[in-house]
């Protein structure tokens, strides 16, 4: 995957999954780095930034400006995340920053998810320690927190530093995620998550590759979270002309019925957003897909039509 442009900032920290690309010595080449975070591999040149915007090269290092750097905090119902089986009706901590591993055309949050150059023109972040993200959780009696509203795998090395911490206080760890892992990430970040929820987004390898995405990834990480012990639920937004294959969708409730009936699945509605100006979802389409779904999986809700939240 070839990077974008646009060096990054001041206040970097190195990232963890990288290594050094191979040089030309001949032709004077500035040292590249392979970003092993994700299956893009982004082999990244020096001043330039991988394909999520949020690490780059800076003198053969990985880095990034945004680790432990929050562009969005805020306390949300744990059901808005959406979790339904997992401590319901209690709230969360949530944090956002910047950046994501996939492109969606449809994406709600775009202008965090896919930050425009440069850097400084996004919105300010906010440091925050994994004591004080404990303190500030406990002061508003609140016993989780979400890394969720940009895609959290790029703070791994912050979810996973800060992970004992919480525990230490009570205090659980949360994914909001599209799932897009390495195995060498997976391996590490599952067993300190304690509940996610995974965007999947289709079952279509070739409908994931236009997204920027892996579906071969996503299924590994899903299964990965629970084999780790994780508490997992799964949203599919059913979008026009990208997403209501009912073939696809069919699958999909197939496979996870066969790692587990009692996996939750949220069936939301799309609305138009960002570069993509399909109309909303037909909402008879999340009811035929709910039926299909509810022939192998035990817990199916319809999420983003209020009136027909089940």
């Amino acid at each position: 995957m070839s990077a974008d442009a646009g060096r990054p900032e001041a206040h970097c920290l190195e990232a963890r999954w990288w290594t050094s690309a191979e040089q030309d010595a001949a032709k004077g080449e500035a040292p590249a780095v392979v970003c092993t975070l994700c299956p893009h591999a982004c082999v990244i040149a020096e001043g330039k930034r991988g394909y999520c915007r949020a690490r780059g090269n800076a003198s053969g290092r990985l880095l990034s400006p945004y680790l432990g750097r929050f562009s969005s905090i805020a306390i949300d119902p744990v059901e808005k995340k959406p979790l339904y089986h997992w401590r319901p009706g209690s709230h969360i901590l949530s944090l956002g920053s910047l950046g994501c591993t996939m492109r969606c055309p449809f994406c709600q949050n775009h202008s965090i998810a896919q930050p425009s150059e440069p850097f400084l023109s996004q919105p300010p972040l906010k440091a925050v320690d994994a004591p004080n993200l404990a303190a500030q959780a406990r002061e508003q009696d609140l016993a989780a927190i979400a890394y969720t509203y940009n895609e959290p795998a790029l703070q791994a090395e912050y979810i996973i530093a800060a992970a004992p911490v919480l525990r230490e206080a009570g205090i659980a760890t949360v994914l909001v995620s599209n799932g897009m892992y390495s195995e060498a990430l997976l391996q590490e970040l599952a067993p300190v998550v304690d509940a996610a929820n995974i965007d999947l987004k289709c079952f279509n390898s070739k409908t994931y590759a236009r997204l920027g995405g892996s579906l071969e990834s996503v299924m590994r990480s899903i299964q990965g979270l629970l084999e780790a012990g994780a508490h997992v639920e799964i949203t599919t937004l059913v979008v026009p002309g990208i997403s209501d294959s009912p073939e696809d969708f069919l699958r999909e409730t197939e496979w996870l019925a066969g790692l587990s009936p009692d996996i939750p699945l949220h069936i939301s509605r799309y609305r138009p957003a960002h570069k993509y100006e399909a109309p909303p979802t037909d909402i008879a389409l999340l009811q035929s897909f709910a039926s299909l779904a509810r022939q192998r999986l035990r817990h199916v809700h319809i999420g983003n039509v209020p009136y027909l939240r089940m």
